[in-house]
């Protein structure tokens, strides 16, 4: 009974619908109604602007984080479940909502959210990627799927040269499955050079 309470509170943590919430409680918008309609942070940013972007952004890593995290809790600890399960189950409520219709995210903020729970390091190595890939390319759907690829390769040499971590490579490659899987339409218009550049201030 513990693990089936563990593993539906890592999904509804993933859940939360955060550019939901943000958008209507503080802007009196509905993401979903606007650039996208997508609930993820790029959407927040976008329609929203600048703050709630950076808000809804980093909700959407927190929730992945606190799933990581949630079998630690003295109350979970007999359960045994690996982390990362929980992480990708938060993802999986990222992607589809229960509080949003089965509408969220694309997994990329969330996911990172993981990484940031289970290995810090590699946290660190994307984000600065993500700034310097995204201030190269203006577009955020390339730099996500960029640093998917290399989170995989990240993983690959860490279990090679630091500790043999196979869990780690597998769910890295789940995720960028995920990421690629939900970034489909993206791809097309990059292909077809109609994806939409950033235009934020600081990029």
């Amino acid at each position: 009974m513990t693990i089936i309470i563990l593993l539906l509170l890592a999904y509804l943590i993933g859940s939360i619908p955060s550019g939901l919430w943000v958008g209507k409680l503080f802007y009196n918008t509905d993401i979903r109604e606007h650039g996208s309609g997508n609930l993820g942070g790029t959407n927040a940013f976008r329609t929203l602007g600048m703050k709630a972007g950076l808000v809804v952004t980093i909700m959407d890593i927190l929730k992945g984080t606190a799933a990581t995290l949630l079998g630690a809790l003295p109350f979970f600890e007999s359960a045994n479940v690996h982390p990362l399960i929980l992480g990708i189950l938060a993802v999986v409520g990222h992607m589809y909502p229960i509080f949003a219709k089965f509408k969220g995210g694309k997994a990329v903020a969330t996911s990172g959210g993981i990484l940031l729970g289970y290995n810090w390091p590699i946290f660190v190595i994307l984000i600065v990627g993500f700034i310097i890939i995204l201030k190269l390319t203006k577009i955020v759907s390339l730099t996500s799927m960029i640093l998917a690829i290399i989170a995989v390769f990240y993983s690959v040499i860490y279990y090679y040269t630091v500790n043999h971590d196979l869990p780690l490579i597998g769910i890295v490659i789940l995720l960028a499955i995920f990421i690629f899987y939900r970034h489909r339409t993206n791809m097309k218009r990059i292909k077809d050079g109609t994806e939409p550049k950033v235009n934020w201030k600081w990029i």
